[in-house]
């Protein structure tokens, strides 16, 4: 039941007919527990704070840095060198003071993973690496647990929800990590101090929703966004990978793998059987226009319309910065189409131009 100072405060949105008094009770009745406390983290903490979800676990072992300020709001100069999670906790318990809010001090690792996951209804992951995202949702999967997915990457971001009454996980557009070392993080790429607030109010506003159990989720949708042109799509992910258990790999089999080839092998096809190859440059045109190595440019949101005037005959090669939005290109082919395609691993960054 709601205390008569909370019905007070979430009185905006429980006038809401989608929300009303038995959403807000939902919210309330809700365990959240948010993995990470950065970026992302902050605006999804605050927001869903302020909206009344009843529990909170906060999982970060980092302490605040100065170089976080820009984009992480949540915290001040004078949180520096304290840990995230416990300051976290401290300034969201002032926010709103009916929310219980856990703090976990401590990485989420295979060895407790299950338990920190098992005690939550809702998951929402906010990293910042592939090992944890990886982690992070098969452990979901194995408890059948929800999982709301964001990441950004210098002026783009995406958002998704997992493992949603059967639908996809993360695995169904990722099957795999990346190499560590092929994929810069902010530190070393950088990124736009907004774009945290602008995906994390996104990811914030799925939980709500998947909570109160209102609107239309991103499930089996990949929603991404680009704030340097403000472009947005939504591309619909298929079903392919297993259920897994915890802490398991997924087994490459059949077509189950998007097709990955490196830069090396490119080349020694475009060498060898040029007539052979058809590129396609998935990036914005003035990311193709800045460089590039050939092919014809194709942004990915205008895929769709353009996936029946691909060359039926030519293996086809996906193209954009990092790898990472030629594998959506090549998973939407094959939805679209049934066409097998290769994606660039590493992107375009593993050229030597």
């Amino acid at each position: 039941m709601l205390e008569r100072e909370e019905l007070k405060r979430y009185n905006r949105q429980m006038i809401l007919p989608e929300l009303g008094l038995h959403g807000q009770e939902k919210l309330k009745a809700a365990r959240v527990l948010m993995i990470g406390a950065g970026g992302l983290g902050c605006p999804i903490l605050q927001y869903l704070a302020a909206a009344g979800a009843g529990t909170i676990g906060i999982v970060d072992d980092d302490v605040v840095d100065i170089s976080n300020l820009h984009r992480q709001i949540l915290y001040s100069a004078a949180d520096v060198g304290q840990p995230k999670a416990l300051i976290a906790k401290q300034k969201l318990n002032q926010l709103n003071p009916f929310v219980e809010l856990i703090a976990y001090t401590e990485r989420i690792i295979p060895a407790n993973a299950q338990q920190l996951i098992s005690n939550f209804d809702v998951v929402i992951d906010g990293s910042d690496n592939f090992t944890t995202r990886y982690l992070v949702n098969d452990t979901c999967a194995s408890l059948g647990k929800p999982l709301v997915f964001g990441s950004i990457f210098k002026f783009e971001g995406q958002v998704s929800v997992f493992n949603h009454l059967g639908g996809p996980n993360y695995r169904d557009i990722f099957p795999e990590a990346p190499p560590e070392n092929e994929v810069p993080n902010c530190a070393e790429i950088g990124v736009i101090g907004v774009l945290p607030g602008i995906i994390g109010t996104y990811m914030a506003n799925e939980a709500v929703k998947l909570i109160c159990g209102m609107g239309e989720l991103l499930s089996g949708k990949l929603l991404t966004l680009n704030a340097l042109d403000n472009s947005l799509s939504i591309f619909k992910i298929a079903t392919t990978a297993p259920q897994l258990p915890v802490n398991k790999t997924l087994p490459m089999e059949g077509n189950r793998v998007i097709n990955e080839v490196d830069a090396n092998t490119v080349i020694q096809w475009l060498r060898e059987t040029p007539d052979e190859i058809y590129l396609v440059d998935v990036r914005e045109d003035y990311e193709f226009d800045d460089e590039n190595i050939g092919g014809v440019n194709i942004p990915l949101y205008e895929l769709e319309e353009h996936v029946d005037s691909l060359p039926p005959d030519k293996k086809l090669v996906f193209i954009c910065q990092t790898g990472q939005r030629s594998k959506i290109a090549a998973q939407q082919t094959r939805s679209f189409s049934g066409r097998e395609a290769f994606s660039l691993k590493g992107g375009i960054s593993a050229f030597n131009f």
